[in-house]
C-alpha cells in the first residue's frame, strides 16, 4: 500500500472530473437539501431511497449522487428548523433552539448563514481528518485476521446497543433481530440453509436494498400517513445572510470545538449527528459566560450543533472505508452501495481500488462546498415554501421510489414483498419504541461478526481465549464489555459522588 495522502485527492480525479459525475453530485446536493428540510425525512432515509437509482450507474456518478444526498440532507434540516421551527432532521433539533428565536427577531437569513458556514467548515474539517486517519488505519488493518475483525464488529454492535434511545435492552433486542435477518440464507462456512422456508430467493439471504429502504423509507411513509396536516409558521422575510467579520471571528472557536466533537463522535460506530449536536451544544452552553442567552437567539447555539452534525459525515466514513464498519445508519447504506458495485470496504479497497477511494474523498469535500451555494443562493426561500406541500402528495411519491428501488436491485418481485415485510417490521418497531438503526447495523455487521468469530475459532482450534491473547482483538472485546456496562458504571459513580457530596454538606 504505497500511497500518500496526496494520492487520496488525485487518483480519483478522472472519475470525478466528468460531466455526468458532476451533474449527479449537484443533483444529489439539491435533492439532499430538500429532503433534509422535509419534516420527518432524514439523511438516512434519503440515502436509502436514492441508493437503488445508482444500481446501473458507474461508481463515479453513483457516489456523486449519494455523497451529495448524504451531506445535503444533513445540512438541509437546519433551514426549516430556522424558518418554520420544525427540525427537518433529528440532528437539527438543537439548531432550532436558537435558530427560530433569531428568525422571530427578523434575523432568519443571518441564522441560516451561520448554520451554512458552520456546516461547511465542520464538513471540510472532517474530510481533512478522514484523509489523515483513514489511510494509516487501513494500512494497519491489512494485518487483521479473523479475530481482529470479530473484535471490530463487536465494538460496533456494543455501541449501537448502548446509544439506542437510552435503553440498552431495546438496543440489544433490535440489534439481535438485525443479526437474525443477516443469518437468513446459506451458512457462510458450511453451506447449510438457514431460515429460507424453501424459497430459492432466500438462498443468498435478504437483499440489502429492500431491507434498508424498508426500515427507513417505507416506515417514514407509514408514519407520515398517520399524521394530520399541521399549520406551519414560515418566516416570510429572510433578510441578510452573511455575518460580519467580527461576528464570524467570535464564532470560530465554537465552530472549531464543534468540528472536533462531531468528527470524533462520527467515528464511533452508530453514534450519529444527533448525539454530536447535543454534545456540542451542551459543551458551548456549559463553558459560556452568558449561558442564559442560549435558547433566545444566540448565534453560537447555531454554530455549535451545525458544525458538529456536519463533521459527523466525514467522521463516520473513517471506520467505514478503513475497516468496513459503518459509522452510522447512513454510512451503513453507503457501505451497501459499495457492495452493490462489487466492492468491499476495508483495507483492501485502498490497495485494489485506490481510484474509487480517492473519488469518494473528493466528492465528499465537493459536496460540503456545493451545499454552501445551494443554501445561500435562495435555498432558504425556496425550501421554506416546499415544506408546505401537503403530505398526501409527498407520501405517494416517496412510496413509489421505495417500491421501484426495491424492485430495481435485481428485478425480482420477491424483493417488493421483502420490502413490505421489512417495512411492517420497522413500523412495529416504531410502535413498540424499538430503534431501527441497531437492526440495520446488525444486519450490515452480521456477516463480519459471524465469519470473524467462526473462522477465529477454527484458527484457534476452538480456544476462545486466543481472541484475548491477540492484542487488537483483546482490546476490542474489553472495550465492548466496558461500553455495554458503562451506564451502570456511570450510575454507580454518580450515586457514590452524590452520597459523598451529601455527606460533605452535612459537615
Amino acid at each position: 500500500m504505497d500511497y500518500s495522502i496526496v494520492d487520496l485527492y488525485t487518483a480519483g480525479l478522472s472519475h470525478v472530473l466528468h460531466w455526468n459525475t458532476l451533474y449527479m453530485l449537484l443533483l444529489g446536493v439539491v435533492s439532499g437539501v430538500i429532503i433534509g428540510a422535509m419534516p420527518g425525512l432524514s439523511a438516512t432515509m434519503a440515502v436509502a431511497v436514492m441508493t437503488p437509482l445508482t444500481y446501473n450507474m458507474d461508481t463515479g456518478p453513483s457516489y456523486g449522487l449519494l455523497m451529495g444526498v448524504f451531506c445535503g440532507a444533513v445540512y438541509g434540516g437546519s433551514i426549516t428548523a430556522v424558518v418554520a421551527n420544525i427540525p427537518g432532521t433529528p440532528a437539527a433539533i438543537m439548531t432550532m433552539l436558537d435558530g427560530h428565536p433569531m428568525a422571530m427577531k427578523g434575523k432568519a437569513g443571518l441564522a441560516i448563514g451561520v448554520a451554512t458556514i458552520a456546516s461547511v467548515i465542520g464538513g471540510l474539517f472532517s474530510v481533512i481528518i478522514l484523509s489523515i486517519t483513514a489511510f494509516p488505519l487501513a494500512k494497519a488493518a491489512l494485518a487483521f485476521s479473523a479475530q481482529e475483525y470479530f473484535g471490530v464488529a463487536l465494538i460496533g454492535l456494543a455501541v449501537i446497543a448502548i446509544i439506542s434511545e437510552g435503553s440498552i435492552v431495546r438496543g440489544l433486542i433490535s440489534g439481535i433481530i438485525g443479526l437474525l435477518l443477516a443469518a437468513i440464507g446459506s451458512d457462510p462456512m458450511t453451506g447449510a440453509l438457514r431460515f429460507t422456508f424453501g424459497s430459492a430467493y432466500l438462498l443468498d439471504g435478504l437483499e440489502m436494498v429492500p431491507v434498508l429502504i424498508g426500515f427507513f423509507g417505507l416506515v417514514s411513509c407509514f408514519e407520515m400517513s398517520e399524521k394530520t396536516a399541521e399549520e406551519i409558521t414560515v418566516i416570510k422575510e429572510i433578510g441578510k445572510v452573511f455575518p460580519t467579520w467580527n461576528e464570524f471571528k467570535r464564532l470560530l472557536p465554537t465552530i472549531a470545538r464543534g468540528s472536533v466533537i462531531g468528527t470524533i463522535i462520527g467515528a464511533i460506530p452508530a453514534a450519529g449527528g444527533t448525539i454530536a449536536a447535543i454534545v456540542a451544544y451542551g459543551t458551548e452552553k456549559r463553558i459560556a459566560k452568558n449561558p442564559e442567552d442560549y435558547g433566545k437567539g444566540e448565534m453560537r447555539g447555531i454554530a455549535a450543533p451545525e458544525s458538529a452534525n456536519n463533521a459527523v459525515t466525514g467522521g463516520a466514513m473513517i471506520p467505514m472505508l478503513a475497516l468496513g464498519v459503518p459509522g452510522d445508519a447512513a454510512t451503513a447504506i453507503l457501505l451497501g452501495a459499495l457492495t452493490i458495485k462489487g466492492l468491499t470496504a476495508g483495507p483492501l479497497l485502498f490497495t485494489n481500488h485506490m481510484d474509487v477511494v480517492s473519488s469518494i474523498f473528493i466528492l465528499l469535500a465537493m459536496s460540503n462546498i456545493l451545499f454552501f451555494f445551494v443554501g445561500i443562493l435562495g435555498g432558504a426561500k425556496v425550501i421554506s415554501r416546499i415544506i408546505t406541500v401537503p403530505r398526501e402528495y409527498i407520501v405517494p411519491l416517496i412510496l413509489m421510489f421505495c417500491i421501484v428501488g426495491a424492485f430495481a436491485s435485481r428485478s425480482a418481485t420477491f424483493d417488493i414483498w421483502s420490502l413490505l415485510v421489512i417495512g411492517l417490521i420497522g413500523y412495529i418497531f416504531s410502535k413498540v419504541n424499538l430503534p431501527a438503526s441497531p437492526a440495520v447495523l446488525g444486519f450490515v455487521l452480521g456477516d463480519l461478526f459471524e465469519t470473524g468469530f467462526r473462522r477465529g475459532m477454527m484458527l484457534s482450534h476452538g480456544n476462545f481465549l486466543d481472541f484475548f491473547a491477540r492484542p487488537i482483538s483483546g482490546v476490542c472485546i474489553a472495550v465492548s464489555i466496558v461500553i455495554v456496562f458503562l451506564p451502570y458504571i456511570a450510575k454507580l459513580v454518580g450515586g457514590f459522588l452524590a452520597k459523598k457530596n451529601k455527606s460533605d454538606a452535612s459537615w
